[in-house]
């Protein structure tokens, strides 16, 4: 058997019978949980890269499943977008599982660790399903088995997050419920579920309220799941109080594949004159989200929890990505994609610091920042490029991916939008460089009581891998968007 031939179902049930044969391994020899859980999502990762380089070399990849023709049956579709999402997800999670070892000691009882890392592979198995399937509903499937999986990864964390986690689950369901609607009133249309056969289907009814209606539906559902402001209420909770590595994987990946279905439903789905010449929804997103760069940003400044104060600039930046999609040009739609890779790298990376501080410090406080610099110089080192590529200094990833956003709105002469982006990234530069004050030159009057030293290797590698991935995508963003990401501009863009 060719692995590569079904490198795109493999990389979807390895890890979901993983996540059972890792309870098992609870009463086998517990103490090969965590090795088992590492190795199974490494495999994912090389199974990314190499979906990724047959889709390069050979075009999109197809995988029928059952022996049933689509449209009837369910088909794995894998073209240049995502099989750049896989990458993504499987790269991050398979780091966060590294950083996660001794991270997660500090933060769950030892009881339950096996079953964080079944659950973490629960959560990988439905973002890459999301990503990876051709059909509308087989895609809700997964979205149910991801967030199912975040809800109990982030309740197991400090004592509010069960509080956190509920919330999340009251909005993720309605979100869900808006999303399953769409597909019912697509199916109730057209009589099929297939992306492909949907996008030959749907043309001809693009004036029928029923499509309108299934239109709306499944942006405010996705709306939801990614936290649009001012749809993000259930965000920063559950990323605060969620065990560190959560908060790393889910902040990283969840957004961004929320960020993927979007533009598989604004631009694969349906086409993009739909949203623009038959629909004012482009124009409505775009207004939407200069909106949630605002409001993100200024409600950022305002916090005194490193996490809480990561989650809202988060919410900021999901508006980054939602407003180059729909920018209606090419400049735009390469930055939003480009930002996925590159916020996923950044926001990991200051999450999986945030919790290499709390894990030193015991405290997520900016005022107990003071002075970190001469007792955790490594990881502050990898904390200053990453503060740099947030606010958007080059040459680190995050200036590229901003420089495109901008150039987009300006060609769209939508001025209000370049304005908000500039303004997010002073905002930025306020809340980093301050806290960069604090590491480098604060007095530090907690050492005795804190005795700080270094991290462990387990999680200062991966922290410093991602330090390293954002100024490696930064020197060669040029070649990122040539070989892959101006494959996956809409036509007519």
């Amino acid at each position: 058997m060719n692995l590569s031939e079904h490198a795109s179902i493999l990389i979807v049930v390895i890890p979901l019978v993983a996540s059972f044969i890792n309870i098992f391994l609870i009463f086998l020899k517990r103490s090969l949980c965590y090795p088992f859980f590492v190795l199974v999502l490494g495999i994912c990762f090389a199974l990314s890269i190499d979906i990724l380089y047959t889709v390069i070399n050979f075009g999109t990849v197809r995988y029928k499943l059952g022996g049933w023709m689509p449209p009837w049956g369910i088909e794995y579709v894998i073209d240049y977008l995502n099989a750049y999402v896989i990458v993504i997800v499987s790269s991050i999670s398979f780091i966060i599982a590294i950083y996660s070892k001794d991270s997660v000691k500090k933060e769950i009882t030892k009881a339950r660790l096996p079953y964080f890392y079944s659950t973490y592979l629960l959560l990988t198995t439905g973002l890459l399903g999301i990503t990876i399937t051709g059909d509308i509903f087989n895609l809700y499937v997964f979205l149910e088995i991801a967030s199912l999986s975040a809800y109990a990864l982030i309740a197991i964390g400090e004592k509010r997050s069960v509080l956190a986690s509920y919330n999340y689950i009251i909005m993720g369901t309605i979100g869900a419920c808006f999303y399953l609607l769409g597909v019912g009133y697509i199916y109730i249309i057209t009589g099929s579920l297939n992306i492909n056969d949907l996008t030959r289907l749907l043309p001809s009814m693009y004036e029928s309220k029923v499509t309108l209606t299934a239109l709306a539906f499944f942006v405010v559902g996705i709306a939801i799941k990614i936290a649009l402001f001012p749809l993000h209420r259930w965000l920063p909770d559950s990323y605060t109080f969620a065990p560190s590595a959560v908060s790393a994987f889910a902040s990283a990946t969840v957004t961004k594949v929320g960020i993927y279905v979007l533009i598989r439903i604004s631009f694969t789905l349906f086409e993009p004159r739909f949203l623009t010449e038959i629909t004012p929804l482009s124009n409505m997103l775009i207004w939407w989200a200069t909106i949630a760069i605002f409001f993100g940003s200024i409600i950022a400044i305002g916090q005194t929890d490193f996490k809480r104060t990561l989650s809202y600039i988060l919410i900021a930046e999901i508006g980054y990505m939602v407003l180059g999609a729909n920018l209606g040009n090419k400049e735009g739609f390469i930055g939003a994609v480009l930002h996925m890779l590159n916020d996923a790298v950044m926001i990991a990376c200051l999450f999986m610091i945030a919790g290499g501080i709390f894990y030193r410090v015991g405290s997520r406080n900016l005022e107990d920042f003071n002075g970190l610099n001469k007792n955790m110089p490594i990881t502050m080192s990898a904390f200053t490029i990453a503060a740099l590529s947030m606010i958007g200094i080059p040459p680190t990833a995050g200036f590229f991916s901003k420089w495109y956003l901008i150039l987009g709105a300006i060609e769209a002469r939508h001025w209000i939008s370049a304005s908000a982006l500039i303004f997010s990234s002073l905002v930025n530069a306020f809340i980093f460089f301050k806290l960069l004050e604090k590491v480098y030159f604060g007095k530090n009057v907690g050492v005795l009581k804190y005795n700080f030293r270094e991290l462990p290797l387990s999680m200062m590698i991966p922290i410093l891998i991602m330090a390293l991935a954002i100024l490696i995508i930064g020197f060669y963003s040029g070649e990122i968007i040539s070989s892959v990401i101006k494959f996956t501009v809409p036509a007519g863009f």
